[in-house]
């Protein structure tokens, strides 16, 4: 029976006599509270802060020049969509918030110390280094303790992410947030707070940190179209200045320039496709805590899975069994077995093997258990004394092989098959039986986590798709590598010890006895190799990593604390979600970069129009209010492109920026060149006067700029796919209001129908004539795919 000391007992005062409370109040100020620390930060300045970046700027500079112009009706819509970008990014940084939130909680607990040579209950908050503490049965680990006396079952799968409860006798340590499944034990508290390894967890949610690949490809588009605009505008001025233009003509030319230049809609259409793919996807099953996180979807070329909870059921089972005495099959082993085990169901092993029995081979029916002795961690041995019909006792004793082997030894047989399981990572128990004082091996039964159903499937589709599948796993290299081979996962195991902090994705397949802060460096190391990273995983050591990838997955059975650092939580059971989030993200992903590529010919093309016409007339060929129109037109059909169809590439995609502005030059050529055409034709040809010129400025703006979105949103052919409805509706609206406002001279001076249908003629060709020079760019120009 258990050796340990009632909580009473004094036993030896040197070593359980505990600290007094002078002593716990000195340790107290000294290592501070067994909790985790957080830097705190007013709301206030948490909400500040995030006006403070590239994408409001772009916002906060667009409703300067609004208001400057008059425009505030515009400014106000323009206000709008700040505040909503502004509550996004709050939004996303609670979710870090919410996970030290959970973290703490779990430290939030009353615990039985001793102080002042008596037991007392206080907060788990107020443990110091050196106190007392009693555990028992369904209890938490309040702090890391070591072990002085008794012997507990930990589950620690949510920890360190081994799949079997462990044993941890006197001497040892049980860790800070483990379950006590059996049995009860005094220990001292050797690490509180972020000093023990589930506070260290916490300490990593914290500071992970991974920078947005939306964020940073707006920024690279906003420093492109910002170098190429100014050098513009500053040409713009100096020409208008040499011409003696006066200044009350020269201010809203570079008003309506600046105007011109500001991708008002380019970050609303980020969130408007992310906000999509999140409706689209919560129909699947699959939920987005942070909206970026279906971008960065679209980018990961690596996914590491925990294997415990995530690859496997985290359940324990029977995997196999092996009679090795004759006379005796597999089924007699399992039906002793299961007669030598707990019918509540606490114990985990013991329902396991029940389980296995109930549904392979059943229960002995002609033995009656009379004495059951449950299992005892001292002994390592559960027994039965069970009787046939006769009357006849049958003693059967089931636990660990060393401990069966002193009733009843191992034959050379015996010994080979457990060699054999414990070669492949399993857990093993031995069976024996025979009268009360003579007894016999008669098999081996071995435990494992059984993996997933859909975990081998879910694989070969990743690798379909360019993304490599990664093992991690707190469990032992044996273990994992079994599971990896069950489930298809072929490559080197890495060998146990510290991880290379210039480690690659392709050195190994699988990495086993990984702690916490190993998988966070794992991935923070793949992710300066240049790959973009997934982490899925299930519990709490699973967070940091979860919180530094690009795309943190948590499994509908993770714990609240893997899926508030997660970005990406599936709601349902299996695993078919990620491959879901993948190709949605590769689907947004397209809108927005073929968004972003029109942006970029439409942005500096329509600036050196200005500059053309200006030199051509002499005069400002559009109007600050026109500009504005011509952007709300413009921005109300390529918004609309974030709802548009798209075909996810096969392979991980990439911001590449550098190609993207190398494609939009002969892109923005070409525009070019049929606009300038289109002046030249208006005020050579016809002889249009400066008012004119302007309503067909403005017209073929709009017209060629919803010609550059259709001739764009394709890599192919611009009639391989059927534009959405919504797009397609949009633009049915965009340019019957422009083609109203032209004939019938609102707010411009009007054009004849002859011009409008002539122009629209010209646009059709265009259009044609574009998508044969996107083809060409794009055969000879990788936009989008992602490259280590």
């Amino acid at each position: 029976m258990n050796s340990m000391p009632a909580a009473g007992d004094v036993g030896d005062p040197a070593i359980i006599a505990g600290l007094s409370s002078d002593a716990a109040v000195r340790r107290l100020a000294q290592y501070g509270a067994n909790a985790v620390v957080e830097e705190r930060i007013s709301p206030a300045r948490r909400v500040l802060r995030h006006f403070w970046a590239p994408v409001p700027w772009m916002l906060e500079a667009t409703i300067a020049l609004q208001l400057a112009i008059g425009e505030r009706v515009e400014a106000l819509m323009v206000v709008a969509l700040l505040i909503i970008n502004v509550a996004l990014g709050v939004f996303q940084e609670s979710r870090a918030d919410a996970a030290l939130a959970l973290l703490k909680r779990r430290l939030a607990l009353r615990v039985r110390a001793k102080r002042d040579g008596g037991w007392r209950e206080i907060a788990a908050a107020e443990l110091v280094p050196g106190d007392i503490v009693q555990v028992s049965l369904g209890a938490v680990v309040p702090a890391d303790l070591r072990l002085l006396y008794g012997t507990v079952l930990l589950d620690q799968s949510m920890l360190t992410g081994e799949s079997l409860p462990a044993e941890v006798e006197a001497g040892k340590t049980a860790y800070a947030g483990a379950l006590v499944r059996r049995g009860e034990a005094i220990g001292e508290v050797v690490g509180t707070g972020t000093r023990t390894y589930f506070g260290r967890a916490a300490e990593l949610v914290r500071v992970a940190h991974i920078e947005s690949s939306e964020q940073r490809a707006v920024l690279g588009v906003v420093r492109n179209l910002t170098i190429v605009n100014f050098a513009i505008v500053v040409g713009m001025v100096a020409y208008a200045h040499a011409h003696a233009m006066g200044v009350e003509r020269i201010i809203p030319l570079v008003l309506t320039a600046l105007l011109a230049a500001v991708p008002v809609a380019l970050p609303a259409t980020f969130t408007l496709a992310a906000t999509l793919g999140a409706k689209t996807l919560a129909l699947k099953g699959v939920l987005l805590t942070r909206l970026d996180a279906l971008h960065e979807a679209a980018m990961i070329d690596v996914l590491c899975a925990d294997k415990t909870g995530t690859l496997t059921e985290n359940a324990l089972a029977v995997a196999a069994v092996c009679a090795v005495r004759e006379g005796y099959g597999e089924d007699d082993v399992v039906s002793l077995a299961a007669l030598a085990s707990s019918v509540d169901g606490r114990d985990l092993v013991d329902r396991a093997v029940r389980a296995f029995a109930a549904a392979r081979h059943g229960l002995m029916p002609a033995l009656t258990v009379q004495r059951f002795t449950p299992f005892d961690p001292t002994r390592k041995l559960a027994e039965a004394v069970a009787v046939d019909g006769d009357g006849q006792a049958l003693r059967i004793v089931k636990g660990a092989p060393l401990a069966v082997a002193g009733l009843a030894p191992l034959s050379p047989r015996a010994v080979d098959e457990l060699d054999r399981f414990t070669a492949a990572g399993y857990r093993t128990l031995a069976v024996a039986c025979g009268s009360l004082d003579a007894m016999t091996l008669i098999g081996l039964i071995a435990l494992s986590d059984p993996p997933r159903a859909d975990s081998r499937a879910l694989l070969a589709e990743l690798r379909s798709l360019g993304v490599r599948p990664i093992m991690v796993s707190g469990d032992a290299a044996a273990t994992a590598a079994t599971v990896a081979s069950a489930i298809g996962l072929d490559g080197p195991v890495c060998p146990p010890g510290k991880i290379s902090d210039d480690v690659s994705p392709a050195q190994f397949a699988v990495y086993a006895g990984v702690f916490p802060e190993d998988k966070f460096r794992l991935v923070k190391a793949f992710q300066r190799h240049g790959d973009a990273v997934g982490m899925c995983g299930d519990g709490a050591n699973d967070a940091p990593a979860l919180r530094q990838a690009q795309m943190g997955i948590a499994v509908s059975t993770a714990t609240d604390i893997a899926k508030a650092a997660a970005g990406i939580v599936l709601t349902e059971p299996g695993l078919s979600g990620i491959v879901a989030c993948i190709d949605e993200g590769r689907s947004a992903f397209q809108r927005v970069l073929t968004y972003t590529l029109s942006i970029l010919v439409n942005k500096s093309v329509n600036l050196v129009v200005l500059g053309v016409g200006l030199i051509m007339t002499g005069h400002a060929v559009l109007t600050p209010m026109l500009q504005a129109l011509s952007m709300l037109a413009g921005d109300i059909v390529t918004m609309s492109r974030a709802a548009d169809r798209a075909k996810p590439t096969p392979y991980p995609n990439a911001w590449r920026v550098r190609n993207l502005t190398l494609a939009a030059i002969p892109l923005g050529a070409f525009k070019l060149s049929y606009c300038v055409g289109v002046l030249a034709v208006g005020w050579y040809a016809l002889g249009l006067g400066i008012a004119e010129m302007r309503t067909l400025t403005f017209a073929m703006l709009v017209f060629a700029g919803q010609a550059n979105v259709y001739a764009l949103r394709e890599k192919g052919p611009l009639w391989n796919s059927r534009p959405a409805p919504v797009m397609l509706l949009a633009s049915l609206a965009d340019l019957g209001l422009v083609t109203m406002l032209v004939l019938s001279g609102a707010l411009v001076n009007p054009l004849s129908p002859a011009l409008i249908a002539l122009l629209g003629l010209a646009t059709l060709c265009f259009a044609l004539v574009m998508d044969g020079v996107k083809r060409f760019v794009f055969s000879r120009l990788e936009i989008d795919r992602r490259q280590v």
